[in-house]
């Protein structure tokens, strides 16, 4: 397939595919309270592939399940394109995030008792929608799990497993992808083709996408990525290599 390419700032930079606005998270209270968010104003555009890091502790888990819409705000805002989350019934929430928003967590989560491309396909199924089928066949193939479509997790391997996990994020073609460490539990061969699938996905289909990464190499996969210390962003770099990334991260954590 021949790659589209984009001109990274034009139309790529048109529009915010999430946002958070003063969004601040807190947990408990008086001398137990912990501001695991403290103020937070960041766009995520569209088209594009950012990465979260920080130290442990820093909030880049808590900024992500905020702006998937898996956890509330203590106050603050947060939209999905023009949509604010707060004003959504959990009815309405639950929708949105089946619509619209793909996830690879580092865990897999595929269901043990489906076969592959059941897994792929749950989303669409539980929404009752078939997808579109030219669409749902070119990310099979080209995530290369045509031949593993009748296995069932336990008959994968990790990489297997995770590359059926991030077909199942982009079968409903949703306007954002969420990743929570999606190469953490994968090997250096695995890792590097997962990223370069999902790289691949950001130039060649749009996409965009968000993840959180501790590792300077899959960062560097990213068009920029937003540092995070003490619940707040505190740094950016554009375009990364994994020594940029390996660098910024010693001042952070100095």
């Amino acid at each position: 397939m021949k790659a589209i390419l984009h001109d990274r700032t034009s139309d790529q930079r048109a529009g915010v595919a999430a946002r958070a606005a003063r969004a601040t998270k807190v947990y408990g209270s008086g001398s137990t309270e912990v501001r695991a968010l403290d103020n937070v104003t960041i766009d995520i555009e569209q088209g594009m592939f950012t990465a979260i890091m920080g130290p442990s502790g820093s909030g880049k888990s808590t900024l992500m399940h905020c702006l998937a819409g898996l956890d509330t705000l203590t106050s603050g805002d947060v939209f999905l394109g023009n949509v604010e989350l707060d004003t959504l019934t959990d009815k309405e929430l639950t929708h949105l995030r089946r619509d619209k928003v793909g996830f690879v967590f580092q865990s897999f989560n595929l269901i043990p008792t489906l076969t592959a491309e059941e897994n792929i396909r749950l989303p669409l199924t539980i929404a009752g929608r078939s997808g579109d089928e030219t669409w749902i066949r070119q990310v099979i193939s080209i995530l290369g799990v045509g031949d593993r479509l009748t296995h069932r997790p336990s008959e994968l391997s990790g990489g297997q497993q995770q590359r059926v996990a991030a077909a199942r994020a982009l079968a409903s073609r949703p306007e954002i992808i969420f990743g929570d460490e999606p190469t953490g539990n994968l090997d250096s061969k695995s890792s590097s083709e997962l990223l370069s699938f999902l790289r691949r996905a950001v130039d060649e289909f749009d996409q965009t996408m968000v993840m959180i990464t501790h590792d300077p190499t899959a960062a560097s996969f990213a068009d920029r990525i937003v540092f995070l210390a003490d619940g707040r962003p505190v740094d950016e770099l554009l375009d990364p290599t994994a020594g940029a990334v390996l660098d910024r991260m010693k001042t952070l954590e100095a």
